[in-house]
């Protein structure tokens, strides 16, 4: 991808800032769009912040029309995805959509356990409204569709979701992939992705809360809460296509060093505001637990 091309982030919230600095470092000219610039946007430079809302049409006009699309925000309701594609006209020259593999229609009352892995071919839930617009997107304008599994990172620590009681130990299987891995990702799929194809992102290795729980325990002292009932037995998501189809290799393939890094930064971070000497937010802010893990 040449640095001449600029690729528009619609939505940048979690993902969209590391995506923002990402296509940054690499020279690439980025604009981030939110509802709220001023409030929202604090990390992009004045001019690389635009005013979107998907329900205010008004701010449609704002998206440069020969840019690249970064679409990071559910693609619903239909209605108004379909009526900001064709206000657009021409497409932009790429548009990637991140979706989530909650797409996927899997009965949670399967007594298959482990549960089968999951690849691009498996049935998708066209009831879900998401999943309709990314569908749209897909088969109209060849966008491509990156089915994303449970997001975490500095900021949206697993730990914290323990410490907190928001996830608690049981058999449920769980995918996940780094939020810095998911912003390459993004970039590798304008770049190299044909149009309308589909590429699930996790990182490959399906872990149980009961096996993450226990490790928080023995390695950071990190108790969790009694577990929930929770019979479920969760997805095992197959990133083949990404690693084959895209060439991608991951720079957070294990889980748990991750976790060791994210903690070592925030204990980096405090110390830094005790002493006076704060570089940044103590803490992004622990995030929401994403649906696909709970």
């Amino acid at each position: 991808m040449t640095g001449t091309t600029t690729i528009l982030i619609l939505g940048a919230g979690y993902t969209g800032r590391h995506f923002y600095a990402t296509a940054k470092g690499q020279g690439l000219q980025v604009l981030a769009s939110s509802r709220d610039p001023a409030k929202h946007l604090a990390y992009a430079s004045l001019t690389d912040r635009i005013e979107f809302d998907l329900a205010r049409q008004a701010t449609w006009k704002n998206i440069p029309s020969a840019a690249d699309m970064v679409w990071c925000f559910p693609a619903t309701p239909l209605e108004q995805v379909q009526a900001l594609a064709k206000a657009l006209g021409a497409p932009p020259r790429r548009i990637v959509v991140l979706g989530s593999t909650s797409a996927y229609a899997v009965k949670n009352d399967s007594k298959e356990y482990p549960p089968p892995w999951l690849d691009e071919s498996a049935p998708t839930d066209l009831n879900k409204p998401r999943v309709q617009g990314e569908e749209y997107l897909r088969k109209h304008h060849g966008a491509i569709v990156l089915r994303v599994a449970g997001i975490y990172g500095l900021g949206r620590n697993p730990l914290d979701w323990i410490r907190q009681g928001r996830v608690s130990p049981s058999r449920k299987c769980v995918n996940l992939i780094h939020v810095e891995d998911l912003a390459a990702i993004c970039l590798t799929a304008l770049e190299r992705a044909k149009p309308g194809e589909v590429y699930n992102v996790s990182d490959g290795q399906p872990y149980i809360w009961n096996e993450i729980c226990a490790t928080a325990q023995q390695r950071w002292g990190v108790t969790a809460g009694a577990a929930k009932e929770d019979h479920s037995p969760g997805k095992r998501i197959s990133n083949a296509k990404l690693r084959a189809g895209l060439g991608y290799t991951l720079g957070h393939p294990d889980l748990y060093e991750a976790l060791a890094l994210i903690e070592s930064a925030n204990v980096e971070q405090t110390q830094d505001g005790q002493n006076g000497f704060q570089q940044g937010p103590r803490r992004e802010g622990t995030g929401g637990v994403p649906s696909e893990v709970r």
